[in-house]
């Protein structure tokens, strides 16, 4: 038997707060100003956006259910030795806020959100949403971290780089080009791992190609084995960039393990192998961001899709709280084991925000935005 423990705050009842569906029953944080007060090391943001999907929607339930249908496992990590909570302050920022039918509007409001997350210096965990949320809350961190700087390094069935489907510019298939396009990301520092299946065409690949883009087949995955490929897919995307964003489409696992998703795809991975990844990725690179997109709790089945959803945040902030702890010289405690220290690899802070085009390296809020003003989602 297992199960999490509420935190203890002097002067609160264990009553205090209790039903607030927040993730793993962090603080509810959701303003600007809030988050600029308790400056934490990360905040989780919710993009419920599922109108650009393809195929089976429901996407948009990912946020709610991954906070409230998760079964909670405790915050107490075997193999790291640590309670994650103990050593991360980690908050629950609310949802950008997506209303039906409005695509250019939901995008303006996540890439906000984010933004309001970066400025408490602390790291955006976004739940989707369809994978077209990505573009958005990307754009966003490259404009902290610098345009073209930031790696990206994404799990996923699908490449998610077509130039449109059925004339959508910002399907959920599209917001990689999308990204590389705006420059946000540059081609030759975007690494995918696990596409399989019968899409995209060879043209898109050769698109791909053109921009330098680098894929790892789930049949590279199956032959080479998950460590050699992701220590690839690691010095790939991080060549020449201080900084890394992880985008993880569930429908890399196999549907087995994740039925809930909105484009199921046979012959994915399993979940043992993806968190151990996640959690590499996080401590061996200079990671400041990371979405999980494309939960689709309609069509799940005994939230085998959400836990899976909810362990891989588990498993970057586990490996966050890590770097944290080795930071300060903390123990390890049983059973687990210390990271080879020289592995670790931790970002730097820019000194000021950046913007396309501009060599003056300055931002404000008239440029923030790609698609114009948003609104207020407090």
């Amino acid at each position: 038997m297992s199960g999490g423990s509420k935190p203890a705050t002097a002067g609160q009842s264990e009553n205090d707060d209790e039903g607030l569906p927040t993730f793993s029953s962090r603080d509810w944080v959701a303003t600007a100003a809030g988050l600029a007060q308790r400056r934490p090391d990360v905040a989780i943001v919710g993009a419920p956006m599922d109108i650009n999907t393809t195929y089976r929607p429901g996407a948009r339930f990912g946020p709610k259910y991954v906070r409230s249908n998760a079964y909670d496992p405790g915050t107490y990590h075997l193999d790291l030795g640590l309670d994650i909570f103990e050593w991360l302050d980690v908050v629950d920022a609310g949802n950008a806020y997506c209303p039906h039918g409005q695509s250019a509007r939901s995008q303006r409001n996540i890439e906000a959100k984010v933004t309001d997350v970066l400025r408490a210096d602390a790291f955006p965990m976004i739940i989707g949403g369809d994978h077209s949320i990505t573009y958005p809350a990307a754009t966003a961190v490259a404009r902290k971290y610098g345009w073209g700087k930031v790696g990206l390094l994404h799990f996923d069935a699908h490449a998610d780089t077509a130039d449109s489907i059925e004339g959508h510019l910002h399907s959920h298939g599209t917001p990689m080009r999308r990204l590389i396009e705006s420059g946000a990301i540059r081609g030759r520092n975007f690494v995918q791992v696990g596409l399989r299946g019968y899409w995209p065409p060879p043209e898109v690949f050769d698109w791909m190609r053109e921009q330098e883009m680098t894929w790892h087949l789930m049949h590279d995955v199956w032959d080479r084995g998950m460590r050699p490929v992701i220590a690839d897919a690691i010095a790939r995307a991080g060549d020449g960039c201080d900084w890394l964003y992880l985008s993880v489409d569930i429908d890399v696992l196999d549907p087995g393990f994740a039925p809930g998703t909105g484009t199921p795809e046979p012959g994915g991975m399993n979940p043992a192998d993806l968190l151990r990844a996640v959690r590499q990725i996080a401590l061996e690179t200079p990671l400041v961001a990371m979405d999980v997109v494309e939960v689709s709790p309609p069509y799940d089945h005994a939230d085998n899709t959400v836990n899976n959803a909810h362990r891989v945040i588990l498993e970057a902030l586990g490996a966050l709280a890590t770097k944290k702890r080795e930071r300060a010289g903390g123990a390890v405690t049983r059973p687990g084991s210390r990271p080879d220290p020289t592995r670790l690899r931790y970002p730097v802070e820019p000194t000021e925000w950046s913007r396309p085009g501009d060599g003056t390296n300055t931002y404000t809020d008239a440029d923030a935005h790609l698609q114009g003003e948003h609104d207020d989602h407090t």
